[in-house]
């Protein structure tokens, strides 16, 4: 499947669009300073579709460019670049997703596809959880440690194989070349401070003001990648003091993994519940309109997963940790199976495109002396 054959409901298919208005973007260079997609831009003339496909996925949809643009409707170029690009982007997501069918689906009808798949996934463990193990602590006197390792080790292996199978041809199709330890640690450092979306002079983006620019959404992502990362941070030390150091779970309040457990949890709630709101009150006819629905449900589960995972520890000694290990356990897991097709593959994706683009940088005029003197001597 191309991404000119998945239907957008716009006149052209939207590589076809994209390429239109980015050609006249290229003439014109007035929105030159907002993000990495103007620079990547203007070092060509034409742009093939590998050239589309870099471009797509290094906007971050901050709407700047649209409400500084002259060629917007109802002016006859009609000019929605950051629709344009999103459209492109989503297609490269399902194409590059396996199997394609699920993403579509994902994106198309995400809240009940997401919540159903936890409620099924939670009744799961409720069943496991009633063979109860013959001894453990803390949860694992509900669900034994070597069950959760069985159940969850696949789950989220498999997805990740599937994730980094449509990289691989991402990268191939978009014309990503070799890369450089210094165009990783580039890439990583623009992604942690998020600067594609400080507006090109740090006065934030456009996506829930209109003509004025806001930070909120920077803060809100910031929020929710730092957290997810300190959830993610918790389960590595707790895995590591388990295996290694032979210190068993639970652990006490004032522990690594609890630490960053309960920060990463808290982050990522108050990130999606922002991120939430600022969806509702941004416009949706500069995104593709076709997956806000699967867009709400991916920010809604992750939040849903940290909430649920505070609501555990809350209850910690009642009668109510059965039930909530179950509803938490089915939603950590209904993310992980639906990592491939929900738009958790943009930071992927995105990170992928800042490494390209990091490589395809012009060199500076001390990087090419330092790189002659090094082949002389």
């Amino acid at each position: 499947m191309s991404l000119d054959t998945i239907a957008t409901g716009s006149a052209l298919p939207p590589l076809d669009d994209a390429r239109r208005q980015i050609e006249i973007c290229n003439a014109c260079r007035y929105c030159e300073g907002y993000c990495s997609v103007f620079p990547a831009m203007m070092r060509g003339k034409v742009f093939s579709d590998a050239d589309m496909l870099h471009l797509a996925n290094l906007c971050h949809n901050c709407r700047g460019c649209y409400y500084s643009c002259q060629y917007t409707p109802p002016h006859e170029f009609a000019l929605n670049l950051p629709a344009a690009l999103a459209e492109v982007r989503q297609a490269s997501w399902e194409q590059y997703a396996v199997p394609q069918v699920f993403a579509r689906a994902f994106h198309e009808k995400g809240v009940p596809i997401a919540f159903a798949l936890v409620g099924a996934v939670a009744l799961f463990f409720a069943a496991l959880a009633a063979l109860k193990p013959e001894s453990g602590a803390g949860f694992y006197a509900y669900l034994a440690h070597s069950t959760m390792v069985a159940v969850f080790v696949p789950a989220f292996l498999l997805p990740l194989l599937a994730i980094a199978a449509g990289l691989r041809r991402y990268w191939r199709d978009s014309g990503g070349g070799a890369v450089r330890l210094q165009h990783v640690l580039g890439a990583i450092g623009s992604a942690a401070r998020l600067r594609n979306l400080d507006g090109g002079q740090g006065q934030g983006c456009n996506f829930e003001r209109a003509d004025r620019f806001s930070d909120r959404r920077r803060l809100f992502h910031q929020a929710t990648m730092y957290g997810f990362l300190l959830c993610f941070a918790s389960t590595s030390v707790a895995t590591v003091m388990h295996y290694l150091l032979g210190m068993e779970a639970p652990y006490p309040f004032f522990s690594l993994p609890k630490l960053l457990g309960l920060a990463g949890g808290l982050l990522l709630v108050v990130g999606c519940a922002g991120l939430a709101w600022l969806k509702t009150k941004a416009d949706p006819s500069l995104g593709d309109r076709r997956v806000w629905g699967g867009e709400m449900a991916f920010v809604l589960l992750l939040g849903f997963v940290g909430a649920s995972g505070l609501a555990l520890y809350a209850a910690t000694g009642t009668g109510l940790v059965g039930a909530l290990l179950a509803i938490h356990l089915g939603a950590v897991m209904t993310f992980f199976l639906l990592m491939p097709y929900s738009k958790m593959v943009h930071g992927f994706f995105r990170l992928a495109a800042l490494v390209s683009e990091e490589g395809r940088q012009p060199e500076s005029r001390a990087q090419v002396g330092a790189r002659k003197k090094s082949l002389r001597s």
